[in-house]
C-alpha cells in the first residue's frame, strides 16, 4: 500500500502546499504498526482542549495540538436555554484559535447532526476556511446548509468513509463507522507521537439496524491491540442502564401502527433521523399509503439523502400536500418535522389549525417517532393535549418503543472499552453527571480511577505515554449567542436585559422641560409594556407622574447648569422603588428627557 503523504510539512501554512492522500477503502485488517511507547524517551505532549459538549449536551467541538500544530474535530451548536430570549443557537468559543488560523490542519467531523457541525457557517471564515473531512452525507448536509450563507466562502471538503485514512501533519487518522441514528458516522482511530487516541463519535451497538451495516466488532477488538493511550468516548445514554433498542425492534411496533391505523398517519421525528425516516417510507410503502412531506428541513434532508442514495424511495410513492385530497384518508402518510413542539414546525401549526391545507380528523393516527428533548417537555406537552382534544390517536416513545435513540446506554459503554482497552479513559459528549457516570462505568471494567480524567470545557490536558496532567489555566469556552445575523453581539447585559423584559415589561417615562424655566412643561408621557394596563392603572399612572415632576423640578430648581444624566438616573432609581413597593415588580424604566 503506499505510504501516506504528510499534508503539512515544516513550511508555514499555504493552501497551495497542501497534499493530502485518502485512501478508500482500506482492508478491515489495520495496516499501521503500533506506536512503541519505548521509543519516545522524552515524550512530547498532545495537548486536548475541549471548547464545548464536556458538561453539556451540544456544541461539540475538540482541539488536538502537538507541538503547535491543531486538529480540529467537529464544530457543532446547541440549542438555547429558556433564559435565553430570542436567541437562535449557542456556538463554541474560538478565541484561543485567535491568530493561530496558519497552525490549523483541519477539521474532521464524525458525523452530520447540527450538534457536530452546525456552528461551521458562523466560524468557518474565523478559523481561515480549512481543509474539511466528512463522509458522503455530512459532507452533503454541510454544503447544503451553506447555501444559506451566500456571502460565505467555498467550503473545501474531502469526503471519507468507513476504513478511509488521512495524514495531517504528526496526525494519521483512520475512520470507522459507528451505528448511530444518521448514516454516515465514523469514529475515529488517531495516531500521534505522543501514543494512539480513539474517539468514538456518538455511537451504539445495534445488531440489526435499518440501512445500514452493523459495526465490525473484530475490527474494534483489533483497534483495541494497538495499545491505545487514550479512548474518548460517548456519555449520552451513560446513566441510562441496559442497552439501547435496535432500529429493527422500532421497525415492527410502527408497523403495527400501521397495520391497525384506519386514517392518516402523520409521523413527526427529526428531519436528520435518516433512518427512521427510511423505515416510515418502507412501511407506507408496504400498505399502499402515499406519502405527503411537511417542514422545510425535513424536504430539504430527504432530498439530499435520497440524491446520495441514503434514502429508497420508490417515484410514485411521494406526493405533494395538495394531492392529499385525492386518496382515501387510509391511504395517506403525512411526514413532518414537530416532535419536539416547535411552535413554527409542522405538526404544530396542523394542531393549531394553522396549517394552509391540513386540518386533524378524528381517525387521524399521530406518531410521535422521537424522544423529547430536555427542556421541551412542557411545549412537547401542550402540543399532545391539543391533539387529544381533536380526537386524534398518539403513540408516543413512553406508551411502546416507537424510538430508539443514537447513544449506548452502561452495557454498550462498558463494552466498548473492554474492546478497546485503553490506559487512560476520557468521558465526551454529555452533561457533568453523565460525564461521571461513564467514568464510573471505566472503573468498573477495570480502568483504574488514577487513569480516569473527567473534565469540563475549557479544561485543556496534556497527555503522553507517562501520564497526563491538567492545565491550571482555564482556555476561554463560555457561550458565543447566535441572534439573526448577530454572532457574538449578544452578551449577559443584553440577555440580562432582555430577561428582565420578558419578566416584569418595560416602562417608558418622557419629560419635557422647559430649557428657559428649568420646570416639567405640561404632563411626563407614559408608556407601558408587560408592566401594567394604562387603562386600568389610572391611580398608579397619577402618582408616578407627579413623582417625575417632583424629582426634575428639585434638580431644576438648583440653579445653573443641570446634569440631566443625574435626573434620568434619579428617575430611574425612584420610579423604580416607588413600582416595587406597589406591585412587587421591577419594570426595566428608560426615563427619556427632552429640552425644548
Amino acid at each position: 500500500m503506499a505510504e501516506l503523504a504528510d499534508a503539512y510539512g515544516s513550511e508555514p501554512y499555504s493552501r497551495k502546499a497542501v497534499e493530502v492522500q485518502v485512501l478508500l477503502p482500506a482492508p478491515t485488517k489495520i495496516m499501521y504498526k503500533s506506536t512503541k511507547h519505548q521509543q519516545f524517551k522524552k515524550p512530547d505532549n498532545l495537548r486536548i482542549i475541549p471548547l464545548g459538549g464536556l458538561g453539556e449536551v451540544g456544541r461539540n467541538m475538540t482541539l488536538f495540538e502537538y507541538k503547535g500544530k491543531i486538529l480540529i474535530i467537529d464544530v457543532g451548536l446547541r440549542m438555547p436555554e429558556e433564559d435565553m430570549p430570542g436567541i437562535d443557537f449557542i456556538i463554541p468559543d474560538i478565541s484561543y484559535l485567535k491568530k493561530k488560523q496558519k497552525n490549523i490542519l483541519g477539521i474532521v467531523f464524525t458525523h452530520g447532526h447540527y450538534d457536530h457541525i452546525g456552528a461551521l457557517p458562523y466560524l468557518v471564515e474565523k478559523l481561515g476556511n480549512p481543509l474539511m473531512f466528512a463522509s458522503k452525507l455530512t459532507k452533503g448536509i454541510i454544503l447544503k446548509r451553506q447555501e444559506e450563507f451566500p456571502f460565505k466562502s467555498k467550503l473545501e471538503i474531502v469526503e471519507v468513509e468507513d476504513k478511509s485514512r488521512i495524514k495531517l501533519g504528526p496526525f494519521k487518522i483512520e475512520f470507522f463507522h459507528q451505528n448511530h441514528n444518521i448514516p454516515g458516522n465514523l469514529g475515529l482511530f488517531i495516531q500521534t507521537p505522543a501514543g494512539n487516541i480513539v474517539h468514538t463519535s456518538d455511537f451504539k451497538f445495534d445488531k440489526t439496524p435499518i440501512n445500514e451495516a452493523p459495526v465490525d466488532f473484530n475490527y474494534l477488538e483489533q483497534i483495541g491491540r494497538q495499545k491505545i493511550l487514550l479512548l474518548m468516548s460517548d456519555s449520552t445514554g451513560a446513566e441510562e442502564n441496559g442497552r439501547s433498542l435496535s432500529e429493527s425492534d422500532i421497525s415492527k411496533n410502527l408497523e403495527e401502527i400501521f397495520k391497525n391505523a384506519q386514517g392518516r398517519i402523520i409521523s413527526a421525528t427529526f428531519s436528520s433521523l435518516i433512518n427512521r425516516i427510511q423505515q416510515i417510507i418502507s412501511l407506507s410503502e408496504k400498505y399502499k399509503r402515499k406519502v405527503a412531506i411537511e417542514g422545510y428541513s425535513m424536504k430539504n434532508n430527504i432530498e439530499l439523502a435520497r440524491n446520495l442514495g441514503y434514502l429508497k424511495i420508490k417515484k410514485e410513492i411521494i406526493i405533494s400536500t395538495k394531492e392529499i385530497k385525492n386518496y382515501p384518508d387510509s391511504k395517506v402518510t403525512v411526514l413532518c418535522t414537530g416532535a419536539q413542539g416547535e411552535g413554527r414546525a409542522a405538526l404544530m401549526k396542523i394542531a393549531n389549525r394553522e396549517h394552509r391545507i391540513l386540518r386533524l380528523k378524528k381517525n387521524d393516527t399521530i406518531i410521535f417517532s422521537s424522544s423529547v428533548i430536555p427542556g421541551n417537555e412542557r411545549t412537547v406537552q401542550i402540543l399532545k393535549d391539543e391533539l387529544y382534544r381533536q380526537k386524534a390517536k398518539v403513540f408516543h416513545y413512553k406508551m411502546m418503543d416507537i424510538h430508539a435513540g443514537g447513544h449506548a446506554k452502561q452495557e454498550e459503554l462498558k463494552k466498548m472499552i473492554q474492546l478497546i482497552k485503553p490506559k487512560f479513559f476520557l468521558p465526551i459528549h454529555g452533561q457533568y453527571s453523565m460525564l461521571v457516570s461513564h467514568a464510573e462505568l471505566a472503573q468498573s471494567v477495570g480502568i483504574p480511577q488514577k487513569n480516569i480524567i473527567v473534565i469540563e470545557n475549557g479544561q485543556a490536558i496534556d497527555l503522553n505515554v507517562q501520564g497526563f496532567s491538567l492545565d491550571k489555566r482555564k482556555i476561554p469556552s463560555s457561550y458565543v449567542m447566535v441572534d439573526g445575523l448577530g454572532v457574538g453581539d449578544i452578551g449577559e447585559v443584553v440577555l440580562r436585559d432582555r430577561q428582565a423584559l420578558a419578566e416584569d415589561g418595560m416602562f417608558v417615562i418622557i419629560v419635557v422641560i422647559d430649557r428657559q424655566k428649568g420646570k416639567v412643561k405640561g404632563s411626563p408621557d407614559i408608556i407601558s409594556r408587560g408592566f401594567v394596563y394604562l387603562r386600568e392603572s389610572k391611580g398608579l399612572l397619577q402618582e408616578t407622574r407627579k413623582k417625575v415632576i417632583e424629582i426634575v423640578d428639585k434638580a431644576a430648581g438648583t440653579g445653573g447648569a443641570v446634569n440631566w444624566v443625574y435626573v434620568k438616573d434619579e428617575i430611574r432609581n425612584k420610579i423604580g422603588q416607588f413600582f416595587f413597593s406597589k406591585t412587587k415588580r421591577r419594570p426595566m424604566i428608560l426615563p427619556v428627557v427632552i429640552e425644548v
